[in-house]
């Protein structure tokens, strides 16, 4: 198994086609699935279709995919995702942080450690100059986690989103974290 990334608890690892059961869990559990489309489950023929290409696309501009299986390093039970992908892929200079975490791995600081790991790869060994992360405004959780992964508030927007889903009318959040800030407060 190739291995991307480790941090004390954690492995990150690109996605294969043996882990479209544990994306369709992971996609079907209302909770996890709240703020991305209103708790509706994935099928498994979205997971095989869109899901998994988008996965397991690799990157020209880092030569890499941009999201990565997360696996619990002490028991190989894998947690669920993180993103960390080039706005465009033939440039790294901009990079979207995200992570979707089964319910069992929250509260444990799992989404902070992978993302500051992330982060700091990114940032020392993948020419990133600007991390950026969208959630939605109420979603508090996600948002203390982009806080403690050092990124900043920048604004708040609307998007045109295909359906309405419970606090979408307060609108998404984007938070921000520059190389520059980052190599002031490593």
């Amino acid at each position: 198994m190739h291995i991307f990334l480790e941090t004390e608890r954690l492995v990150l690892r690109p996605f294969t086609e043996a882990d479209t059961d544990h994306l369709l869990a992971l996609d079907s559990d209302p909770e996890v699935m709240r703020f991305i489309n209103g708790g509706r489950p994935t099928s498994r023929e979205v997971i095989q279709a869109r899901t998994l290409p988008r996965l397991l696309h690799v990157h020209p501009c880092i030569g890499t995919r941009g999201y990565w299986a997360a696996e619990e390093k002490a028991t190989g039970v894998l947690l669920g995702w993180f993103e960390f992908r080039p706005l465009d892929d033939h440039s790294c200079a901009v990079v979207e942080l995200g992570y979707r975490l089964n319910k069992a791995a929250w509260g444990w600081g799992y989404a902070t450690e992978g993302s500051r790991a992330l982060i700091r790869k990114g940032f020392t060994d993948l020419g990133v100059e600007r991390v950026t992360a969208n959630t939605m405004t109420v979603n508090a959780g996600s948002r203390r986690v982009m806080e403690k992964a050092g990124l900043s508030f920048i604004r708040t927007f609307t998007g045109d989103w295909p359906a309405a889903i419970e606090g979408s009318e307060h609108g998404e959040v984007e938070y921000e974290l520059t190389r520059t800030g980052w190599e002031r407060h490593p």
